[in-house]
């Protein structure tokens, strides 16, 4: 059977026969999918840049900022209603394309779209921006005088692939702040974008060539040259290195902003952990593990959980080990490559080699085979990244300070705490975490599906995008004398 063959990207103003096309094959047999990804020259990627960024100064930039919104809200209404074909294509190759489980990906992508509808954007822009009309025009200022905002005349991203869909953050943000938009394909996951961005000109065509979504290996030669020169700012998501590498290539006054890799973990208060409640909290924790196989960075690592309460630490590890059994029969696991498989022996293989200590219950839960991995330990072992793929550690502390000493001296790699505790401990921990480093702090359940405008890694959505131009109150006093109604 020949495999389905699909034009990855969005490329507005290039006919496809005049771009060379790199395949990305996916899958095997039946299920086996070629991505065809676009391959630029570096004249091709400056001209693209041009057309991109002379056409959000003339469509997109003249919109309000509602105005966009309400387009966006319409797209994504389309990507919503699972009747859609581009829809019923996302529900089909996504699970083809990541390996993942497709109802995994189905609920996955309804929850996460669910967070760019209209309200949710308005939210979006608020928590930004006092007076979100400062992205249209001149707003008065508190101290006088009046100010506005503006963003980028050209906008490049370039994302990551571990979560399908991921992309959807960041263009939005983009398009809110009204600039010229032009991002670099994953290419684990290559597809979400360049759907989007078809949505978005079919609902609204003035936006047709504000966008564009393109590919490089890697990263990239000339034609990554050629486009990063063209850009205001950059936003860019992904492993250490390859962020330094694309820091390396740009103009020192082109802006920069990155998201490089990050650690989750949760803390469970005592009194959290009672014979009601327990399980239930057990089965949300499970959740957050194993949403796309804890490959997102707000996914958790380590549970730290206190002694004390009804349920031990050992029986809450147990607890998770069960709902991570039933999660698995109802959203298996994805396959596994070598290096992946190496990775989980190598994890379980340093735990059941560690010394044994007198009167401690540590080791692994479960049966050795099994598509996930729970580690129980008696002591409060620093925050480290664990082999992913459903491998947690549940950690047993004496006091919720103890979880705070536990990610001490790692804030530059920390990002989302999931926290069970009472009010009072909430806010008393929650100071201590933040202190840390912690930028989010979430219920279990919730930490791998963050809420709209959240400040992702401690940092502003939409103002880290913009400049701000000021009119002082100075300058208003001073042209006062020349208004035509003075005497």
């Amino acid at each position: 059977m020949t495999p389905r063959r699909i034009e990855a990207g969005y490329l507005p103003g290039l006919a496809a026969a005049d771009v060379q096309w790199q395949i990305l094959p996916f899958g095997e047999g039946v299920d086996r999918v070629e991505v065809a990804v676009p391959v630029l020259t570096a004249a091709q990627m400056t001209a693209l840049a041009a057309r991109v960024r002379a056409a959000a100064a003339r469509h997109l930039k003249t919109m309000s900022v509602s105005d966009i919104i309400a387009v966006i809200d319409r797209a994504v209404a389309r990507l919503l209603d699972p009747h859609d074909p581009v829809r019923r294509d996302a529900d089909a190759l996504l699970p083809r394309v990541s390996g993942y489980d497709a109802e995994m990906v189905r609920l996955g992508l309804t929850g996460f779209l669910r967070t760019f509808r209209a309200p949710q954007l308005h939210r979006f822009v608020a928590e930004d921006f006092a007076n979100p009309k400062v992205l249209d025009g001149f707003q008065p200022a508190a101290k006088g005088g009046a100010v506005r905002a503006y963003g980028p005349d050209l906008l490049v991203h370039s994302w990551a692939g571990n979560v399908p869909a991921l992309a959807l953050w960041s263009l939005v943000c983009g398009l809110l702040v009204k600039a010229g938009n032009v991002g670099k394909l994953p290419t684990a996951e290559p597809l979400f974008a360049g759907w989007f961005a078809r949505v978005l000109a079919e609902v609204h065509p003035p936006l047709a060539d504000c966008l564009a979504v393109v590919w490089w290996r890697g990263a990239g030669g000339e034609d990554a040259e050629a486009l990063y020169a063209q850009a205001d700012t950059v936003v860019a998501y992904g492993g250490n290195a390859a962020l330094q590498a694309i820091q390396q290539r740009l103009p020192v006054t082109t802006r920069f902003l990155a998201h490089g890799h990050k650690l989750g973990f949760g803390v469970v208060s005592a009194q959290a952990l009672d014979a009601l409640q327990a399980p239930a909290l057990a089965r949300r924790a499970a959740w957050d593990v194993m949403r796309y196989d804890q490959q997102g960075c707000y996914s958790p690592h380590v549970f730290y959980v206190q002694r004390g309460g009804e349920v031990s630490p050992r029986d809450f590890a147990a607890y998770v080990a069960a709902e991570l059994a039933n999660l698995q029969r109802r959203f298996p696991r994805r396959a596994l490559d070598l290096d992946e498989s190496a990775g989980v022996a190598k994890w379980r293989q340093a735990i059941e080699w560690q010394p044994a200590r007198a009167g401690a219950d540590d080791g692994l839960i479960g049966d050795p085979g099994a598509a996930w991995n729970v580690a129980y330990t008696d002591r409060a072992p620093a925050l480290a990244p664990t082999a992913l793929q459903r491998t947690i550690v549940v950690a047993a502390i004496d006091t919720l300070d103890q979880a705070v000493d536990a990610v001490a001296g790692l804030a530059r790699y920390l990002q989302t705490a999931g926290v069970a505790a009472a009010p009072h401990e909430l806010y008393a921990l929650a100071e201590r975490l933040g202190a840390a480093g912690v930028t989010r702090i979430s219920a279990l359940g919730a930490m791998s599906v963050p809420e709209a405008g959240w400040h992702h890694d401690g940092r502003f959505n939409l103002l880290d995008l913009v400049r701000m131009t000021e009119i002082e109150s100075s300058a208003e006093a001073a042209a006062e004398p020349y208004a035509s109604y003075e005497p």
